[in-house]
């Protein structure tokens, strides 16, 4: 059994004030006010550090960077290792949103540290969540298959649901990337029945996602853009800007996927925008990857597609993205595929 979601994140007074469904405008708010009012180093700390995750969330990088920087300085002046641990959790997690692979990982690593020799669990479980999810992104499976099997097993003894999620998401996110749809399927199903029973709105808008994708694969867009649209209706009332530029660029991939390549270009078009605003990089280049694609099936010069992959493929490999530049070589040679041999003639 697990008991409801709740988010350590928002600790001291805040935690009496904020909850997981939250919406992050109000939890800015109450962070701005608590950090202005903050008596301690440890207060400030606190303070800052919702303040930072808010500002994330919100997709405003520069705020965020600045916030979670605040907290650890708050944090060392204090002492206080375990929240030391929780600023450079909120760093690294930053820093993946925004694309920075490397910096992601060694902020997470060094929190890991911090937060087991400080003795703070909770920050230990968010920490090594935000390794695991680093290593996924990156395709490093071997690397990052046991940090999810540790998750899965604390959220089991501790009974917290949002660890289950993240665990479970992460696992079932593998098993779709390697072709087993009906076990990834499964796990998000069971992700997003976790994320209800535990009143986690964000988890169940995440896990929908998923859940949205493994159906679009296997052919239902119909039934995969419904659950998109409960999603959408989710991120919008938390304000959680990144799930929705996230949302719209699956949106484009179910699109994409039946066929339907205008309102894909469209709608990855929305999410483009959406990620350059917010500066998030990673899902910045994965949105142009399905723009570029759709164009092309629209009737865009092979040359410009090309010369744009290029660009893609390099931007892949300097962020670290190892499954988006495996696309990107499957979509070129699926060009190459299709041009006549040398010497054919016209049709």
């Amino acid at each position: 059994m697990y008991g409801k979601a709740f988010a350590p994140e928002y600790q001291g007074g805040l935690s009496a004030e904020l909850g997981v469904n939250s919406s992050y405008e109000d939890v800015l708010a109450a962070a701005s006010r608590a950090l202005a009012e903050a008596a301690t180093a440890v207060d400030a700390a606190r303070a800052a550090l919702a303040v930072a995750e808010a500002n994330r969330r919100l997709g405003r990088a520069e705020a965020a960077r600045a916030a979670w920087r605040r907290s650890y300085r708050s944090a060392r002046t204090a002492g206080d290792e375990g929240a030391m641990a929780w600023a450079l959790w909120s760093g690294g997690t930053l820093a993946r949103q925004c694309g920075t692979l490397a910096l992601a990982r060694r902020l997470l690593t060094w929190s890991v540290a911090l937060a087991a020799r400080s003795g703070d669990r909770l920050a230990h479980g968010y920490s090594l969540a935000g390794l695991a999810e680093t290593g996924r992104i990156q395709g490093d499976y071997a690397a990052v298959a046991e940090l999810h099997e540790q998750l899965l097993e604390q959220g089991r003894a501790h009974g917290e649901a949002r660890h289950m999620v993240w665990a479970m998401s992460g696992i079932a996110q593998m098993h779709r990337n390697s072709g087993a749809y009906a076990k990834a399927l499964e796990l998000f199903e069971e992700s997003a029945r976790i994320a209800t029973e535990a009143d986690d709105a964000r988890g169940r808008a995440w896990s929908l996602r998923g859940v949205a994708d493994v159906l679009s694969l296997r052919g239902e867009a119909d039934r995969a853009l419904a659950l998109l649209a409960e999603a959408e209706v989710i991120c919008r009332g938390m304000d959680l800007a990144g799930a929705l530029a996230y949302n719209h660029k699956m949106r484009g991939n179910i699109f994409y996927r039946a066929g339907w390549y205008e309102a894909a270009r469209v709608t990855y078009g929305v999410a483009l925008e959406e990620f350059d605003a917010m500066h998030e990089k990673r899902g910045a280049a994965l949105a142009r990857l399905g723009l570029t694609k759709a164009r092309a099936q629209l009737g865009r010069s092979r040359w410009e597609t090309l010369a744009e992959l290029a660009e893609l493929e390099a931007e892949f490999i300097r962020i670290g993205l190892k499954g988006a530049r495996e696309t990107v070589v499957a979509f070129r040679a699926e060009l190459d595929s299709a041009q006549p041999a040398p010497g054919a003639a016209a049709a």
